[in-house]
């Protein structure tokens, strides 16, 4: 059976022929997930200066703070996937569900753990020396975030999906 070649088919075979192959890839869902989580981590340099009058490297590194890095790369990969290939899409609806399910987790779960992590901290630290438990390590109290990290976090995977989207 003869093979029909559409016009799509033979552009798209052109432009991968006469291209020659890139360094960096031409994902752009996946270029602006990666840039917002860098771009959100670095400024928690900032943010961590701003409220503690300290610089504080390791932020870069940790989870929580402000702005939540995991609420930009879920929502600049669910904004660059919508502004790629439309919202009627389902790659576009996994996307946002993934997002939302982040940006909740955030908010919830992690965000009272590390509450009671603070909690259970400050109880061992009363416990007399002789207490078994008085010699662990201090668990992670920065775990999640509040709404306003996740907003914060969010807008600014808004803002890189869109610079991402009109640059390529």
């Amino acid at each position: 059976m003869d093979e029909v070649m559409t016009a799509a088919d033979a552009s798209a075979r052109l432009r991968s022929a006469s291209s020659p192959p890139s360094i960096i890839p031409s994902n752009v869902p996946l270029l602006s997930a990666f840039i917002a989580f860098a771009f959100a981590q670095f400024l928690k340099l900032f943010t961590t200066w701003y409220k503690e009058k300290r610089w504080d490297s390791r932020r870069m590194l940790r989870s929580g703070g402000m702005p939540s890095s995991h609420s930009a790369t879920v929502t600049a990969f669910a904004v660059a996937i919508g502004l790629q290939e439309g919202i009627g899409g389902s790659t576009f609806a996994v996307a946002l569900v993934l997002a939302c399910v982040v940006m909740y987790d955030a908010t919830g779960v992690r965000l009272h753990a590390g509450r009671q992590a603070e909690l259970l901290n400050q109880i061992v630290c009363e416990l007399p020396p002789e207490h078994p438990v008085s010699n662990v390590r201090p668990l992670r109290d920065s775990l999640g975030h509040t709404p306003l990290q996740v907003l914060a976090g969010s807008i600014l995977g808004c803002i890189v999906a869109f610079l991402m989207k009109t640059s390529s």
